[in-house]
């Protein structure tokens, strides 16, 4: 039962970034918004919904579940950026490769390298900020609010920069809103460009069928997680990340396999970038306790040193030599795996860090 409810939230998953894609760019289109902001932005918060929802929910309603819940939420909070720094790149890349002949550049990604180190740059600052906080001795625990402040004001300037960049999309470069046929009225007047109604009620359908479908796929992955004997650490760093952010690895595949390399790289770092800010709020207000490192906390904030070791890899050669090549993004997997060694290693007792 649990693998047909895995096959039914895969498709589901699957149509809602699909819809997504194509909603999200008319949208940006209609609003008359750049690029980065469509894809780093609009496209990254939405599908960013389903694993930010786990955390904030095990870590605010934790009820008598208490701090075991705070550190279910705590490590589903690390995991996101780790994922999307390695697994996310890799699948990014794979699907570069994989349809590099139809590709009129091959495996080089003409993305706007100027987005992207400003998506990274970001990124690094508002996560160190997070993961220096996790360093601070018990005495200073009341700076915790005020590191979350700054990661507040830093993502509301990161969100402004992005929306006052000049608008790049042009309606010919766009694939017809799947909606608009549904649309009589509106197709009448306008054949070609979509009503904006139309397209919110496409991007919102889209949305609640990735949520809804992350769901799914999360809850069934955790009854054969629970069947199999997996434990809660596992499954909080390793596990529920992959299956939430299934969103962001079908909306690249599909910005790739279209050419369309800024959103699909936008995608996955403005992801980062909301993920090392406003999840890492809400565990520095409300659990700052369990937001520490500690023994029985080193292999979870362990990610977030595995996460910057890969953006490393990938994008200081991008920064170096302004370009950036599909084949780079491979790195994230050979981080990925690394990192699950250890973990593996860990949980079976081989290597004593907790």
């Amino acid at each position: 039962m649990d693998v047909l409810v895995l096959a039914i939230a895969f498709f589901v998953i699957l149509l809602g970034a699909e819809l997504f894609t194509n909603g999200i760019e008319w949208f940006g289109r209609k609003l008359e918004l750049a690029e980065g902001a469509v894809g780093s932005v609009l496209a990254a918060v939405g599908t960013a919904l389903p694993e930010t929802m786990i955390p904030i929910i095990a870590i605010l309603f934790a009820g008598s579940e208490g701090h075991g819940s705070e550190a279910v939420g705590i490590g589903a909070i690390l995991g996101a950026p780790f994922m999307l720094a390695t697994l996310a790149m890799f699948v990014t890349g794979a699907g570069v490769l994989a349809w590099r002949k139809r590709r009129l550049t091959g495996t080089r990604m003409p993305v706007d390298t100027v987005v992207l180190v400003h998506d990274i740059r970001t990124f690094v600052v508002a996560y160190a900020l997070a993961i220096g906080a996790a360093f601070l001795p018990s005495e200073l625990s009341f700076a915790k609010p005020l590191v979350a402040l700054a990661l507040l004001v830093i993502y509301a300037w990161y969100v402004k920069s992005h929306f006052e960049a000049d608008a790049a999309v042009d309606v010919s470069d766009l694939a017809p809103l799947r909606f608009h046929r549904l649309d009589r009225r509106g197709r009448r007047n306008e054949p070609d460009v979509p009503r904006l109604r139309i397209v919110n009620v496409q991007v919102l359908f889209a949305l609640a069928c990735i949520v809804g479908g992350a769901y799914l796929f999360v809850g069934a992955v955790q009854h054969i997680a629970s069947a199999l004997g997996l434990s809660e650490i596992l499954l909080a760093l390793v596990i529920a990340p992959i299956a939430t952010e299934l969103p962001e690895k079908f909306n690249s595949l599909i910005w790739v396999r279209q050419g369309k390399d800024t959103l699909a790289m936008g995608n996955i770092t403005g992801a980062m970038v909301f993920q090392s800010a406003i999840p890492t709020v809400v565990a520095l207000i409300f659990a700052g306790d369990s937001w520490r490192i500690t023994q029985d906390s080193l292999i979870a904030f362990l990610s977030a040193g595995m996460a910057f070791v890969a953006v490393a890899a990938v994008f200081l050669p991008m920064w170096r030599h302004a370009r950036l090549d599909g084949r780079s993004l491979l790195v994230g997997g050979i981080v990925y795996v690394a990192y699950l060694g250890i973990v593996v290693l860990a949980l079976a007792g081989i290597l004593a860090v907790g």
